[in-house]
């Protein structure tokens, strides 16, 4: 390079405007399902290490199951694990751990006996009350700086966000054609246009 070719100080490219202009080229810049999992994960170690602070005395994954319970009192097996999209198996085991604990219990349904229902102990209760603490502190924390009404649009959007996904999967799981319908609408797609509207 001839010295005539040389840039100034100022006139350096910047790499890192650069890269991010080519990621935003590729759709890799701001990509919402890289922050919907990065904001995730974060939340999940947030959660794992005030835990550990506070001496909560069960793992994240239990947490999850002992909430989903205390709201859904008499729950069968099967659903907590759809929801926590765990393998029976794993549930079982977490389960079993939480039974020998004394924090849940599992109950005969009234009607089928092949399925078990799940409650909470007494002594579950304490607990219930330490994580909605844990979550409220680490919400507090993800929020800081933002407004009342900013806080409520983020979680009404992630809401409807959601929603939309689920009608989604069930229209993909739905046996019924999409042809079915008078002029070739399918019927889950209006859904999805009434949901998030």
């Amino acid at each position: 390079m001839a010295p005539n070719e040389v840039k100034p100080v100022g006139e350096l490219p910047d790499r890192a405007a650069e890269a991010e202009q080519a990621n935003a080229q590729l759709g890799f810049g701001r990509n919402f399902g890289f922050l919907v999992h990065d904001v995730s994960r974060l939340i999940k170690r947030r959660f794992d290490r005030k835990a550990r602070q506070t001496g909560l005395p069960i793992t994240r994954r239990q947490a999850a199951v002992v909430l989903y319970i205390a709201r859904n009192e008499g729950v069968s097996q099967t659903e907590v694990a759809t929801w926590l999209d765990l393998e029976p198996i794993a549930l079982v085991r977490m389960l079993d751990k939480l039974n020998d604990e004394g924090l849940v219990e599992r109950r005969a349904h009234p009607t089928d006996r092949r399925v078990r229902t799940l409650w909470l102990t007494p002594a579950a209760r304490p607990m219930v009350t330490q994580i909605l603490a844990i979550n409220k502190a680490i919400r507090e924390e993800a929020f800081v700086g933002m407004p009342a009404h900013a806080r409520e649009t983020v979680i009404d959007i992630l809401d409807g966000i959601k929603g939309n996904l689920v009608l989604r999967e069930e229209a993909d799981d739905s046996p019924t054609p999409p042809s079915a319908e008078p002029d070739g609408v399918d019927p889950h797609i209006g859904k999805l246009a009434v949901a998030a509207s």
